[in-house]
């Protein structure tokens, strides 16, 4: 008794796929560097310089007080001290 095949044909579904084993496209070179500053880190930076101004404030009376130039406006001490509790 013999066995024949019936169409197979050597079926290898392996074989039939192609196989794309060439070096990978090299893209685009133009490549532009680029940076992105966040909002919260733009407001750091000027909180920093905010900072700077305090410290030649806080500096100058300082030295007013230590040379007793230093003199207090009543007036607008009682303006902001209401403005404040109003809150």
């Amino acid at each position: 008794m013999e066995i024949h095949p019936v169409q197979t044909n050597s079926v290898n579904p392996y074989s039939k796929q192609i196989r794309n084993v060439a070096a990978p496209k090299e893209k685009s070179a133009h490549y532009v560097d680029k940076i992105e500053i966040s909002d919260a880190a733009k407001e750091l930076h000027i909180a920093s310089d905010y900072k700077k101004e305090r410290a030649e404030k806080i500096q100058r009376i300082k030295q007013q007080i230590q040379s007793g130039q230093y003199q207090v406006d009543a007036h607008k001490l009682a303006e902001d001290l209401l403005r404040f509790y109003r809150k």
